[in-house]
């Protein structure tokens, strides 16, 4: 290594230093900045060759602030060194040769090109200061290779959304989806860029587009970002989304699945706590940035991190996860003697997630406070209110059933401890809920009723829900893990830990990972004294039901 090399490694110092960078990554912003050290990470999953290759073309096709370019030249510099050792000559190279990015707004394209060029204007006419201009790399064009490229929505032929990133017309017109992202929408790389090869594509890309009003969820767009990446086929893609499509989110079981048996995964590194990468930022069910490799096909390095320690790693097969993605490794062993017992799930004992109705949200108006003649008790999340029968949508059927009730939303943000489950109500026949519940499973009598909710709110059932759960969204599908027992008798987690054959290690897992969990027991009331003035749950705020981030299940 030449001397000239050395001082360009002394520019990446251990000890923290001050970065601009850093602060934007905390500013509350609708662009997520990402942080300095959390590129940093990101970038330490890459082999370590990538550094010393002269000749590969890098991309950051949702660039923002510029961290990640800035990042590899740095490390570049240093790897190239003996390669070109001429400073200004290896800067000048990589700058212009092998640093792309694609900006996905004009601010932020000026603001990459100031903190990867010195200066926001490529071409260097306005660096007036001459020390600085020694070190500033001129291009003909002021974008120099991080342009921004103005780019329109496709519409569909019925105009109602974009046909390649599905933003609905509504948001475009009223400017709030304005523009679209060059990258997915096959405006970059650029005419002029030709069939430019890329070899790393790296980035953090927009998560979502906005809602058209209430009711409606913010539809994610990363995947997309992801997709058109590993479809360019460059030898690697390095790029970090929220972790909730390794069992859910909105339009993403294509994804999801193509993901899962995609076997040049070669790494995964989950960050399940909330606001552990992104301090300003509330992603729930945390964030992961992962390693694609074209030339691997094998088992995925799953590694865990919490406070930026990694805390678990093993090397496993993504596809063992039953559709999803297990975030974690502890639980593999677990789930493996579960499944030794070739037992049903309680899966098929769940009813859709809007049992009663499509339009019987948390605050649905169809009922009155008072009953009356006829009338039909509906379990609000915070109340009672009483229905005419006809105001009662579908599945009367399932009114005059012994039910198990189960909250649709719960705990979704990243605790390192957790209830996963509300609590489970156990209900006797002759009531009706809002989409607050779904029915977990019904029954012929009061004693296998209250057997199961019990069973739901075990600690060994919770866990076994947690690893299909990444937010705080519960639909039948979680319970998938879930073994389907015999509910004449009642099971203790003691009982489960047996007949499973957990060891002590397992059992002590389970025991500081789960919170305890009370049930809700209405067996001689089709209405729960809880959701009566009085109750422990009446009155409380209004769960979000309708904000399901999986889409419609009817």
């Amino acid at each position: 290594m030449t001397s000239e090399a050395v001082v360009v490694e002394k520019q990446l110092p251990d000890v923290h230093a001050p970065d601009v960078l850093e602060t934007l990554a905390q500013l509350p912003n609708d662009d997520v900045y990402t942080p300095p050290k959390v590129a940093a990470a990101m970038l330490d999953i890459l082999p370590a060759h990538v550094w010393s290759e002269p000749h590969y073309r890098w991309l950051d096709p949702a660039t923002k602030s510029g961290i990640y370019l800035r990042e590899v030249f740095r490390r570049l510099m240093v790897g190239l060194a003996e390669w070109e050792p001429n400073g200004a000559k290896r800067r000048e190279h990589i700058l212009k040769n092998m640093l792309f990015g694609a900006a996905t707004t004009q601010i932020n394209g000026e603001i990459a090109r100031r903190s990867l060029y010195q200066t926001k204007n490529a071409t260097g006419a306005e660096v007036k200061d001459p020390g600085l201009a020694d070190l500033v790399v001129h291009f003909d064009s002021p974008d120099g290779n991080v342009p921004f490229i103005e780019t329109e929505h496709t519409l569909t032929r019925k105009g109602d959304k974009c046909a390649l990133c599905k933003a609905p017309s509504k948001l475009i017109r009223a400017q709030r989806e304005s523009y679209a992202y060059s990258f997915i929408h096959n405006t970059y790389p650029t005419k002029e860029m030709g069939t430019m090869k890329f070899d790393v594509i790296i980035g953090n890309p927009p998560y979502q587009m906005g809602t058209e009003g209430h009711g409606k969820t913010a539809s994610s767009i990363y995947h997309l970002f992801v997709e058109r990446a590993i479809a360019m086929d460059p030898k690697y893609v390095v790029m970090i989304t929220p972790s909730r499509w390794f069992a859910g989110g909105k339009g993403l079981t294509g994804f999801r699945d193509a993901m899962i048996a995609d076997r040049r995964i070669a790494t995964l590194v989950d960050n399940p706590k909330l606001f552990d990468v992104f301090p300003s930022v509330e992603i729930k069910g945390g964030v992961s940035y992962f390693l694609w490799d074209r030339d691997h096909n094998g088992d995925c390095e799953f590694i865990t991190r919490v406070g930026g320690e990694v805390v678990s790693t093993s090397t496993r097969d993504l596809r063992r996860g039953a559709g999803v993605v297990v975030r974690d490794n502890r639980a593999i062993s677990i789930l493996d003697k579960v499944g030794s017992k070739k037992l049903a799930s309680i899966e098929g004992r769940s009813t859709v997630t809007k049992p009663f109705g499509l339009t019987m949200r948390s605050n649905y108006p169809g009922s009155v406070a008072e009953p009356f003649a006829g009338s039909v008790p509906l379990i609000y999340s915070n109340k009672v209110g009483y229905s005419r029968p006809d105001q009662i949508q579908r599945n009367h059927e399932w009114i005059d059933r012994w039910k198990v009730l189960l909250p649709m939303a719960s705990d979704g943000h990243g605790r390192e401890v957790s209830y996963v489950l509300g609590e489970p109500i156990a209900l006797a026949p002759g009531s009706a809920c809002t989409q607050t519940y779904f029915i977990a499973g019904m029954f012929d009598g009061p004693d296998e009723t209250r057997n199961y909710a019990e069973y739901l709110a075990s600690k060994f059932v919770r866990f076994l829900v947690l690893q299909r759960k990444v937010t705080q969204h519960v639909t039948p599908d979680r319970l998938r893990f879930v073994p389907d027992m015999d509910f004449t008798k009642a099971w203790s987690d003691a009982d489960l830990y047996e007949f499973f054959e957990l060891s002590v290690d397992e059992i002590a897992y389970i025991e500081s990972t789960i919170q305890p969990r009370n049930v809700i027991l209405s067996l001689e009331s089709p209405v729960p004294a809880s959701h009566l003035p009085g109750g422990s749950n009446y009155g409380r705020p209004l769960e979000t039901d309708d904000d399901s981030e999986d889409g419609d299940d009817e």
